[in-house]
């Protein structure tokens, strides 16, 4: 059984998830393709492919493809019909990213909670002032997409004794950490009671422009948004008038509908924003991640197993 881990791989991590897998094990046939000209022909004869995307010509050139590993927990960036259409299957590496999302949410809560903006800007202004900060227990957290990283999240929120509500596709199946759970349907209850709102759900056709200028408006005047999942659920233009409106206490946003963040967007000027380049889910520990996500699901193809974190 042939795979190929494709140029297609992003921070340039191709080369070290190929050595992660290798290490692990090299009886494998694996082959690392660096020049996308050369995938073509690397993927005709191969019968699984690691990547961060794949482009329709190279899908359409695969004829004995049967499996695609995608290196993100996001599958948006595939076509999941042409997949179906063509029998291959598609798994993600859901939940790998949940500690450092969850460690970078928890940092937002506290850049905010604490005051650290203020303290930021008083030291550019070698002003002392003392001044009072809160406590997160005082807070609710509300979670829209209680999945891997939700519930990372909701476990740390827990540590700091915040009362933790959220949204979950299947609410019957919720973690511990989480006092009350609603459906998808239920959202503007979690709107209604958050004073930190936690986007953490996948993009759809269902989530895409969820958090509108409705669903805005439905929070707390001082709420803050946090969006570690993916910049379309947010409607932007309507985020960025709430905060001019002063409707919102603040935003901690990873993720946008434009990427990177044109310099002329209002968003780099506000105060009350903390800006984040798409790094929540970094961590040095990524692709020894993906390499055992990769190679757990390696030996159920083999098997003839169900594969984890199947989306197609």
């Amino acid at each position: 059984m042939k795979v190929v881990v494709s140029p297609h791989v992003l921070s340039g991590g191709g080369p070290l998830v190929t050595a992660e897998i290798r290490e692990r094990r090299p009886e494998i046939d694996l082959e690392h393709v660096e020049d996308a000209d050369d995938l073509p022909a690397a993927v005709a004869d191969a019968e699984v492919l690691v990547t961060h995307r794949l482009p329709d010509e190279i899908l359409e050139g695969a004829d004995g493809l049967e499996w695609v590993q995608a290196l993100s927990a996001g599958t948006d960036r595939f076509d999941h019909d042409a997949l179906a259409d063509r029998g291959v299957a598609l798994t993600n590496v859901s939940g790998i990213h949940a500690k450092p999302i969850g460690q970078q949410v928890l940092g937002y809560l506290l850049h905010f909670e604490r005051g650290f903006d203020r303290a930021i800007a008083q030291q550019d202004d070698r002003e002392w002032e003392r001044y009072m900060g809160g406590e997160l227990g005082d807070r609710t957290v509300g979670i829209v997409g209680v999945g891997a990283i939700g519930s990372k999240v909701a476990d740390y929120c827990q540590t700091f004794d915040a009362r933790v509500i959220g949204t979950k596709r299947d609410p019957t199946d919720a973690p511990e950490s989480v006092d009350e759970i609603y459906g998808p349907g239920e959202l503007e209850s979690v709107l209604a009671e958050s004073d930190y709102l936690v986007i953490a759900c996948p993009l759809t056709d269902e989530t895409r422009g969820l958090i509108d200028a409705e669903a805005l408006a439905t929070l707390p005047e001082d709420a803050v948004l946090v969006n570690i999942a993916r910049g379309q659920i947010v409607d932007q233009s309507a985020l960025v008038d709430a905060l001019a409106a002063g409707d919102l206490g603040g935003a901690a946003l990873d993720v946008f509908e434009e990427e990177p963040l044109p310099e002329s967007s209002p968003l780099w000027d506000r105060d009350d924003v903390l800006v984040t380049p798409h790094m929540a889910g970094s961590t040095p520990h990524y692709w020894e991640r993906c390499a055992d996500v990769f190679l757990r699901n390696y030996d159920r193809f083999r098997d003839g197993e169900t594969l984890e974190n199947r989306v197609v």
